[in-house]
């Protein structure tokens, strides 16, 4: 996430967000949910103007037979991955946000600089 400068007319969205609190978890109290289905009034939402990617997983009888085939199976866990795969700064306008620490600090305006979890853009 890095601060908003620039005012350079390209095309830009406010990505709507909310926080969600969970009392109960050890590791995160509070996560920032992102809703790019969110439709404003009179305009349509970044999911349906986002181009749909390739899939680029194979499909599971695929994956079953590859196991069959092969001696030895790697499998990995790839649940923080998308934090960590970079937008290109072309695009981060696609993925703006307005935040403040408290409600005695300012609003600031931020482009997200990672992929955020919004849904089509990501295949299955």
């Amino acid at each position: 996430m890095s601060p908003n400068k620039e005012l350079d007319g390209r095309i830009s969205y406010f990505l709507p967000h909310h926080a969600v609190r969970r009392k109960d978890s050890i590791t995160t109290k509070l996560r920032v949910v992102f809703d790019g289905s969110c439709k404003p009034p009179n305009s349509n939402s970044l999911n349906s103007v986002l181009g749909v990617g390739q899939i680029l997983q194979p499909d599971i009888f695929t994956l079953l037979v590859w196991f069959r085939v092969n001696e030895i199976a790697f499998t990995a866990d790839i649940k923080q991955m998308y934090r960590q795969i970079l937008i290109d700064p072309v695009n981060q306008n696609l993925q703006k946000i307005v935040w403040r620490k408290s409600l005695d600090s300012n609003i600031k305006e931020y482009k997200l600089s990672t992929v955020t979890y919004i849904g089509l853009i990501f295949g299955y």
